[in-house]
């Protein structure tokens, strides 16, 4: 499931002028020098979020956050190698690959055995073996209308028989949903076997098997045990158990002592000379290899920097703390780590962002919807009278690259060889096309008209903040160069993603991060079944949902390759969305962590990492 960005962190409309001399000791661990130093000898990895957690129940987490940390306290059955590029996946919980029937309908998996959830009160005393049905637990509670998951539209969608029916009897009933009925499409065969049988050919079924933190096993005695207060004591498999929460402020993982034996191992290509040294470095070594995580919540940008300059934090990382994009002129300049960083062996983690930014045109607008040529022609020439390079140059600093489809980086489908109208920056060719279907001035006021007369005005939805004033500035200024009026509509990010999701906004700016490696998970932005919710453009041509759905069926390989191609020629044709970069994720880290690479589609990575104690302490 790919999900909308919430606005960059930091850019809040209230001010931000903070000194660095306030800021130490302002984190709840923060020593009284530079340098935290570990207590006891023990290795404490200490990260930043940028924003608050929501919670702790996997069913319930569905912020980048949130998942963050269910994802180092829950397991699901299999999950990515940790170094492998491309992607690869890999059992977690389960003993080996699934077997998969011809037609990509059954798949059964077989459960590790000997593998215990975290020790708590709900099993007085006992350890707690995990099961098979624990595993068609997790599933089930992510499918039960009452936890309101973001993740049940994308389960339901997999097509495990008789799952949809178990939640729409609870829906129509107005009842709990119902844990102890059988469902046909996901039977344990034994304590240790699960089956899974969908309504159709899922040749990638694997992916939705592979998501920890989201779909994971679940002990259905925790949830009774605690009820509505269970989001706040996750009890998982995972390497970490939760040891303090403190809301909105700080969060505290400690290594889970009923952690089964697992060891770190990987595969690398032979080629990546990076993950060929941290696998010799680390293969064999036991996991977790740090005993304890801190994550401190820093919601502005320059505490963040700070807290980071001043060794608070170990790293600014991942999706849920990386570098602030207002930094990297400091911090990257030219895209290269600044001396001053280097000098401190601060090592700098350079690569394309697995996302896309993007503007959509509400394909139901009277101005900038429609079909037919004249309106065709009317997208395109704003997406040409558009300059990506300016944005990525004056608002993002850099830190970017062009996009030229909705297919992300490292994702199937991506091809950085291939070329759209996405990325054309032209216009004269713009001004050409309004000419030729009437979009002139007619009245002589230096703006263009509708080809009936009406006035042409474009209606772009934004947000307060210096950067989208940035980003205003830049659009208005293009628009103007082809004598096309622009009004800002300004409200909250909140506020705009309801009106998305109702139909009532012309056009808007937003981001998507994906956390699949399928490409197609990104082309539902077209896809027109998924109007009003991926689908906030409303598009809905015949010829590209049958792509989608032909897509779905298909097994990887060069016809369904074929078919991704033709869907983002499909998108630049028709132009209902204007994608426009790649961000660029610049991970900066302390010397004492060892073992880092950013994860892509996954949230976990704190229990492969291991910390230089000594390193740390001559830093301080």
């Amino acid at each position: 499931m790919t999900l909308p960005d919430p606005p960059p962190p930091g850019h809040s409309p209230r001010r931000r002028s903070l000194l660095a001399a306030p800021l130490l000791g302002a984190l709840p661990w923060a020593q009284a020098g530079a340098v935290p130093v570990v207590d006891g000898g023990r290795k404490v990895l200490r990260v930043p979020f940028y924003g608050a957690e929501t919670s702790l129940d996997p069913a319930r987490a569905g912020d980048a956050y949130s998942a963050t940390l269910t994802a180092h306290i829950f397991e699901a059955l299999y999950a990515f190698d940790h170094l492998a590029r491309p992607v690869k996946l890999k059992p977690l919980l389960a003993e080996g690959m699934p077997e998969v029937s011809a037609d990509f309908r059954v798949w059964t998996v077989r459960i590790k055995r000997g593998v215990f959830f975290a020790d708590d009160p709900a099993f007085k005393g006992r350890p707690r073996e995990l099961v098979a049905a624990d595993i068609a637990y997790g599933i089930k509670r992510v499918m039960d209308p009452a936890n309101k998951s973001q993740f049940a539209t994308g389960t339901q969608e997999e097509g495990i028989l008789g799952l949809a029916e178990l939640r729409q009897a609870a829906l129509d009933g107005h009842k709990p949903f119902d844990y102890d009925a059988p469902v046909e499409g996901m039977r344990t065969l034994d304590a240790y076997t699960l089956r899974f049988t969908l309504a159709q050919a899922r040749p990638r079924f694997l992916i939705t098997l592979a998501q920890s933190g989201k779909l994971v096993a679940q002990a259905r005695e925790v949830l009774d045990f605690y009820g509505a207060a269970a989001g706040e004591h996750p009890v998982g498999t995972g390497p970490f158990r939760l040891k303090q929460w403190v809301r909105s402020s700080k969060i505290v993982l400690e290594r889970n002592p009923q952690y089964r034996e697992r060891y770190y191992d990987a595969e690398p290509a032979a080629d990546d000379a990076q993950g060929q040294a941290i696998l010799a470095r680390f293969k064999g070594r036991r996991l977790p290899m740090v005993d304890e995580v801190q994550v401190s919540v820093i919601e502005e940008t320059q505490p963040m920097w700070l807290s980071f300059m001043n060794g608070e934090v170990d790293g600014l990382v991942a999706a849920a703390g990386p570098l602030p994009p207002e930094f990297a002129p400091i911090a990257v300049p030219g895209g290269k780590l600044a001396p001053h960083l280097a000098k401190r062996c601060i090592a700098l983690h350079r690569v394309p962002r697995a996302d896309t930014a993007y503007m959509y045109f509400n394909m139901n607008d009277p101005v900038v919807g429609g079909i037919a040529p004249a309106n065709i022609a009317l997208r395109r020439a704003l997406s040409l009278a558009y300059d990506v390079d300016r944005e990525i140059r004056l608002a993002r600093r850099g830190q970017a690259i062009r996009a030229q489809g909705p297919t992300v980086p490292f994702a199937m489908g991506y091809d950085p060889q291939f070329k759209s109208d996405m990325s054309s920056y032209d216009p004269a060719r713009a001004r050409a096309l309004l000419d030729m279907y009437g979009y002139v001035d007619r009245d002589g006021d230096g703006f263009r008209e509708m080809p009936d007369g009406r006035p042409l005005k474009i209606t772009y939805s934004t947000e307060p903040g210096q950067i989208y004033r940035t980003y205003n500035d830049i659009w208005r200024k293009c628009m103007a160069e082809v004598n096309i009026r622009t009004e800002f509509e300004t409200q909250q990010w909140p506020a705009h993603y309801k009106q998305a999701q109702a139909g009532t906004l012309q056009m808007w700016m937003l981001g998507s991060t994906a956390d699949t490696p399928d490409g197609q998970d990104q082309l539902k932005d077209l896809y027109g079944p998924q109007a009003g919710q991926q689908n906030f453009s409303r598009f809905n041509l015949p010829a590209f949902n049958a792509i989608y759905e032909r897509m779905l069926f298909l097994p990887d390989g060069p016809e369904r390759e074929k078919l991704f191609v033709e869907a983002k020629r499909i998108a630049a044709v028709y132009m209902p969305n204007r994608y426009l970069v790649h961000r660029i994720a610049n991970d900066l880290v302390h010397p004492w962590v060892i073992g880092y690479r950013r994860p892509v589609f996954w949230n976990e990575w704190w229990h492969m990492v291991d910390m230089d104690n000594t390193r740390r302490a001559g830093q301080g």
